[in-house]
């Protein structure tokens, strides 16, 4: 316990207290939000926010690290390959973001990389994450992900390796790609608001912390708990660790909220929405709860939703639009809503999908029990 409340600690001291630091540094790197022009945009409000600070994701990013880092030291929880994981995915998601940020800033153009280019990047993270978090076990013969796909636990009916070991690690390594590639698409997606996807992704990544944290209290490495209730512990690798690094995450997200929160003084960017995907999507793979993050994270689905059924509406009407404008916070912006209102409904939104979540994920393990 003492390392989760350290690592929640040091996060949230890092980002509170040296964001004004960094942003000393943003002015003068140039680092100012470029916003398009007003033939390009049907939103001019925005306009107002031309030249804040951006590519604040790199600070929450490094007072997670250290956060990590620190609290598992003063713990005695040294870093496991699941949490160095979970990392990796941040960290490498968060890069392919600050490539997009850093051309759009020098070009001060809204274009940065190109869809297939981002995609790309996300690839080249993700499936080396699969291949180490599927070999390399542990002394129970455990790894950080598993060959299955998973809701609340592995599904035994759903493995990739049925029609063999090819076949088995094609599809697995599709299936990790695709997660890591949608979440932070996602997130990215929900980034267009001030504190919008900060706040959201508080609520999703507690809930995580939550998750794992009640898997290491059930953990099967415990042989009284794998004795008392076979069917209810938790295969789970390294779970505290996990909970140490989301608790940490979490931590640097809060802090980071109150400099991002309306009127924003700078926004996350893509190096930060794209590195709380990459966070989504390792915890969801390596705690095994796969398909339950559609609903703990599902309010990060509702602009990536709407996004793709405009495009479906525009094509099968000819032209026609189902929102005003797309994504879906945007659409209600054109409604007249001002900017906090809609941001707080979306908190309000995400903290219920949240908490759902887990409490589907406490009812099945009652269930088991």
């Amino acid at each position: 316990m003492r390392s989760l409340l350290t690592a929640a600690a040091i996060s949230l001291s890092f980002t509170l207290f040296l964001t004004p630091v960094f942003l000393r540094l943003f002015r003068k790197w140039g680092w100012g939000q470029v916003i398009r022009t007003p033939e390009d945009i049907r939103n001019p409000s925005h306009h107002t926010k031309r030249g804040t600070p951006t590519m604040g994701g790199t600070i929450f990013i490094a007072g997670t690290i250290i956060g990590y880092l620190i609290g598992g030291y003063t713990g005695n929880n040294p870093p496991t390959v699941s949490g160095l994981l979970v990392l990796w995915m941040m960290v490498g998601f968060g890069v392919v973001g600050f490539i997009d940020d850093y051309l759009k800033v020098r070009s001060q153009r809204s274009m940065g990389l190109s869809g297939w280019r981002k995609i790309l990047g996300q690839v080249l993270v993700a499936v080396p994450f699969g291949v180490v978090a599927l070999t390399l076990p542990n002394a129970w013969g455990e790894t950080p992900a598993s060959a299955y796909v998973s809701i609340f636990r592995d599904v035994p009916f759903l493995g990739f390796f049925i029609l063999g070991p090819i076949i088995g690690w094609i599809l697995y390594l599709l299936w990790i790609t695709f997660i890591g590639v949608a979440w932070s698409n996602s997130t990215n997606v929900t980034d267009g608001l001030d504190g919008l996807a900060a706040g959201v992704g508080i609520a999703v990544v507690g809930a995580y912390s939550l998750v794992v944290f009640w898997q290491f209290n059930q953990s099967c490495q415990s042989p009284q708990i794998f004795l008392d209730t076979p069917l209810a512990c938790y295969p789970t690798r390294d779970p505290f660790d996990l909970a140490i690094v989301s608790a940490a995450f979490a931590g640097a997200l809060v802090g980071f909220l109150w400099w991002n929160a309306p009127k924003a003084q700078v926004f996350m960017g893509d190096v930060g929405s794209m590195a709380i995907g990459g966070i989504v999507a390792a915890m969801s793979i390596l705690s095994r709860t796969e398909l339950l993050g559609v609903l703990i994270a599902g309010a990060f689905i509702i602009g990536t939703g709407s996004v793709v059924l405009q495009r479906l509406y525009f094509k099968a009407t000819r032209g026609k639009r189902l929102f005003l404008m797309s994504p879906f916070h945007h659409h209600l912006e054109m409604r007249g809503w001002s900017e906090i209102s809609i941001v707080i409904r979306m908190w309000i939104i995400a903290g219920l999908l949240a908490v759902s979540g887990v409490g589907f994920f406490y009812v099945e393990w009652l269930a088991r029990t």
